[in-house]
């Protein structure tokens, strides 16, 4: 099947044996709950590279982000996950849970704080909720977007200062009646709080000792009203300092490979364990469940995707000799050797320097998959992941050419730490005398900013003083109550939809998106968008070479696809008509008459 040269297992798939008629095998997935075997380096496992262990870290930092996840993966129970490519999306959900299994405790215990200080201090605690509530619909107002309309900036700055000055005039008045026995004994507080109620005129002192008199409000009240804020603040910090520890230790880069010993998935229940077994199933299967609106969903973007197709024409040199049949596996049996020897450092002079190549085109993976539609399936568990299953659609899929079920040759690049990775997609078709090349290439980006600068926030936080943490803390206090509660308010939404919605028993739909993607940059540096252009070109190259000499061996003309190639495959635009070819793209010169075509730059545009 292979050429003996190029074995099909020189990074982290295994060859398989020409008696089963695939063209690559089934990829080795280790199983996961259980850890790797001995011979598997943990660190180089989807499950422990670094960006499972960056998604991780942002469904604590990301409550958006963490949502997501949650309602793809777990409410939506009929929805397939998508293929995970250098990650694992299971972890993601287990320390998603996690963290809003934390969130909403002190969400809880922050809420009730409040709740329960309204009877203690007879009300009292009415002069805090006041202001708070208006620096709230402040925060509303102006929104999360930077470029927000100049009305909302200008109205929410307004709404902000006027809060403050509310708070102010509370807190003096708190302690007003915390240290004065009447007005005339305030001194400087007494002087200072009418002042402030001659700027803003919300409070009128008087009425408020005549409420306190009437209402029997006493020190003890007021002491409880001032305590309140102060545990509020201490609640918001310990929660903080909770997620600052998980992120500096069992998601930290020492202990993220050990996931025998990771706590969000030791303390789950009986849903999270079912679905984590199906994803884990699912998201590194060469038998892709998909929607029909998303297709490639969990690869990420595409990159300038082509097709060509050209005539399969015997050469003229064969001397009365038919051309070889060429079906699709012929094909591709002369471009995997190729992509496999991308693997193979070039000389270096000795063994030493040659082994110490730390390319990622050395770790360059080859997958068959088959892309099959979840409609007609009875079930999730309906699909058919076995070996056998597998084997018996890529047979059917890869001469049939169909317009559901499609065979695809899959060449993955994961660099940065599985932070960007680039993946081909290659589909080869033969029909009436046509030979038609599919090629869609897909990069997936680094994770969010935020996310990559988890280890230095949760750093900065653990290592910052007492007081730095306390100003945060106190600054945190106004929001507390308005955030607790829309945090427990989602998770009852969640609980209601698993509960209500029926997703359990409904037909399976496929992924609608990936977490991966969700995670995502938009944008990527120079160097790793450098790389991305060198692994693409490095594979679209080395396919295109597999496909000339498979068309060479075989029997037929290979000018007419040698000169299509280098203007398609270069981002042009080629054209064919009976006066001439055109192309259209950058630096191009074509030659019609001899089939001959040369490039200056090229460049992609």
């Amino acid at each position: 099947m292979l050429s003996p040269r190029f074995p099909a297992n020189r990074g982290r798939r295994q060859g398989q044996s020409p008696e089963n008629g695939g063209i690559l095998a089934q990829p080795s997935v280790p199983h996961q709950p259980g850890g790797p075997s001995p011979a598997v380096d943990p660190r180089r496992l989807p499950a422990a590279s670094e960006a499972t262990r960056l998604l991780c870290a942002g469904t604590y930092l990301d409550d958006g982000f963490r949502d997501a996840v949650i309602d793809q993966l777990y409410v939506h129970e009929e929805r397939f996950a998508a293929p995970s490519l250098g990650y694992d999306a299971s972890r993601v959900l287990a320390h998603a849970l996690r963290a809003r299994r934390v969130e909403l405790a002190w969400a809880a215990g922050v809420l009730a704080l409040w709740i329960v200080a309204i009877p203690l201090t007879k009300g009292l605690i009415a002069l805090l909720i006041t202001p708070f509530l208006v620096l709230g619909i402040a925060r509303w107002v102006r929104g999360r977007s930077a470029t927000a309309p100049v009305y909302r900036i200008v109205l929410a700055f307004l709404l902000r200062w006027y809060g403050r000055l509310m708070f102010l005039q509370s807190a003096l008045l708190l302690l007003f009646l915390a240290f004065g026995d009447d007005e005339s004994d305030g001194g400087f507080l007494g002087d200072l709080l009418g002042g402030v109620h001659e700027t803003t005129g919300s409070l009128d002192l008087a009425v408020s000792l005549a409420a306190q008199e009437m209402w029997g409000i006493g020190p003890l009240e007021v002491w409880i009203t001032i305590a309140v804020p102060l545990l509020v603040a201490w609640a918001v910090a310990t929660q903080r300092g909770q997620f600052a520890r998980a992120l500096t230790q069992e998601l930290s880069r020492e202990r993220f490979a050990d996931q025998r010993t990771d706590p969000a998935e030791l303390a789950e229940g009986a849903r999270f364990r079912r679905l984590r077994d199906r994803i884990r199933i699912e998201q590194h299967s060469r038998l892709i469940m998909y929607d029909a609106d998303v297709p490639f969903c969990g690869a990420g973007s595409p990159y300038e995707p082509w097709s060509l197709s050209v005539e399969l024409r015997p050469r003229k040199n064969l001397d009365g000799k038919a051309p070889e049949p060429l079906d699709n596996s012929a094909v591709l049996r002369h471009v995997v050797p190729l992509l496999e020897a991308l693997r193979v450092p070039s000389p270096h002079g000795s063994p030493q320097l040659q082994a110490a190549v730390r390319d990622r085109l050395r770790e360059l993976e080859i997958d068959e998959v088959v892309f099959l539609p979840v409609d007609g399936l009875p079930a999730r568990t309906a699909a058919p992941y076995t070996p056998e299953g597998f084997e018996a659609h890529r047979s059917r899929a890869i001469e049939e050419g169909g317009e559901t079920r499609r065979h695809f040759l899959r060449i993955r690049v994961g660099g940065w730490g599985e932070e960007i990775v680039t993946t081909v997609f290659v589909r080869v078709h033969t029909q009436g005398g046509m030979l038609m090349l599919e090629v869609a290439p897909h990069v997936l980006r680094p994770v969010r900013p935020l996310y990559r600068y988890a280890d230095r926030i949760a750093h900065r936080y653990r290592h910052n003083h007492h007081f730095g943490k306390a100003v945060w803390a106190l600054g945190q206090t106004p929001r507390s109550a308005g955030q607790a509660v829309v945090t427990i308010g989602r998770a009852l939404v969640q609980v209601w939809r698993v509960l209500t919605a029926g997703h359990t028993n409904a037909l399976p739909e496929g992924p609608w998106i990936s977490v991966r993607e969700l995670g995502s940059d938009d944008e990527a540096s120079l160097f790793q968008e450098m790389d991305v252009s060198r692994y693409l070109k490095s594979v679209q190259d080395r396919v295109a070479n597999g496909v000339t000499l498979a068309l060479r061996e075989a029997g037929y003309e290979t000018a007419e696809f040698e000169q299509k190639i280098v203007h398609v495959a270069e981002g042009g635009t080629f054209i064919e008509n009976t006066k001439g070819n055109v192309t259209v793209g950058h630096h191009n010169t074509v030659t019609s008459k001899t089939f001959t075509t040369s490039t200056t730059g090229g460049d992609r545009g």
